[in-house]
């Protein structure tokens, strides 16, 4: 249905165009006639070879080749009739023109030369005065200037549509990159949380079977929790806008909790006034943070760690200590995934052991300042 509206707004300005250049023919043609001694009055038939190349451009985008054959033949009898030369041209430049935007330009070259050879006739041959070989430079101005200029617009126009779709291909893959980095953190940091949660259960499962129950009830929680924000990473992702809140520091509470029945305990601070921050700040802080805990908890073999979050006036900085044993210096992927966040964002990650032992992970992204 659009391609058909589209279809007929395009007819329709060719008709216009078209009704434009006839009026303006009809007009015009006697005049450049009384500019032209020696050539042949205009009457009747002149007209009509006018209206024909006119009227021909309304389909000048449908059939660029019928039209150009048409105008040609029309502007070619009217010259060599021997009529002055005049408006009629103009019908003649836009079909070349036409051509040569919309066919490939092998294709629109031999159109062109074709129509160019049966514009010469009336150089040599007319029944006014034939320029001869004088006159081929002029007359074939009339075909190398709109091809020339056609030919450019249609590069043009390809140039644009090209890096048009390589925009929208780097954009598909960016939104890829993202909906993998998100999904990674949301199902990396629950099956970790589950995984410790299970070595718990299965722990107490022969002694004390009554504490291995709580251990299974946080498995199931934990499993509902991240099955819930991934559903709406993803519910997000299928609407194209966020109608449900993604995850903020405001979280970080709720994080702390899982994580302490999965058995690391969180000291969580925060320094500064808190605010509210642009969401993808407030995203990234909290997938930072998440994810940092989320490696303290799979790696480092300690029953605690230190989260703080400080809210200074242009920018907001997270950081995640433990006493572990350390890490490779941030060469895995979530460890990367962290800096692509934070870079993304004009911000700084930096990761890499503590003196007196353990990890630290800390990230600035900067935030305009309250107004």
């Amino acid at each position: 249905m659009t391609a058909m509206r589209s279809g007929l707004r395009e007819t329709g300005a060719d008709a216009a165009l078209g009704l434009v250049l006839l009026a303006f023919g009809l007009i015009a043609t006697p005049l450049a006639g009384e500019n032209q001694p020696g050539s042949v009055p205009v009457d009747g038939a002149a007209r009509a070879l006018v209206v024909v190349a006119a009227l021909a451009l309304a389909g000048r985008r449908r059939a660029p080749v019928v039209t150009l054959a048409v105008v040609t033949v029309a502007t070619s009898a009217y010259l060599v009739a021997g009529y002055p030369y005049g408006p009629v041209l103009l019908a003649f430049l836009i079909a070349v023109y036409t051509v040569a935007v919309r066919l490939p330009v092998r294709g629109a070259g031999v159109a062109v030369g074709a129509a160019l050879v049966v514009l010469l006739v009336h150089t040599f041959w007319s029944r006014g005065p034939a320029p001869g070989w004088f006159g081929v430079l002029p007359a074939s101005a009339w075909v190398v200037v709109p091809f020339a200029v056609g030919v450019a617009v249609r590069a043009n126009r390809e140039t644009v549509a090209r890096d048009r779709a390589a925009q929208t291909r780097r954009q598909a893959d960016e939104e890829r990159l993202r909906i993998a980095q998100e999904v990674h953190d949301v199902v990396g940091h629950g099956l970790a949380a589950i995984s410790m949660q299970a070595e718990i259960a299965l722990h107490l499962l022969p002694k004390r079977p009554e504490q291995a129950e709580v251990a299974l009830t946080a498995i199931s929680r934990t499993s509902r929790e991240a099955l819930d924000e991934l559903r709406i990473t993803l519910g997000a992702v299928r609407r194209g806008a966020d109608r449900e809140p993604m995850p903020g520091l405001a979280r970080l509470e709720a994080l702390r909790r899982r994580l302490a029945e999965a058995g690391l305990a969180v000291t969580l601070r925060v320094t500064g006034q808190p605010r509210e921050l642009p969401a993808a700040v407030d995203l990234a802080a909290y997938r930072v943070v998440q994810e940092a805990l989320t490696n303290v908890l799979r790696h480092a073999g300690v029953a605690g760690a230190e989260a703080t979050i400080d809210y200074a006036t242009e920018a907001v900085t997270v950081e995640v200590l433990d006493r572990g044993r350390g890490g490779d210096g941030g060469t895995g992927h979530g460890l990367s995934g962290m800096r692509e966040r934070v870079t993304a964002l004009g911000g700084t990650l930096h990761t890499g052991a503590r003196p007196d032992g353990g990890w630290r992970v800390t990230a600035r992204l900067p935030v305009e300042p309250a107004s």
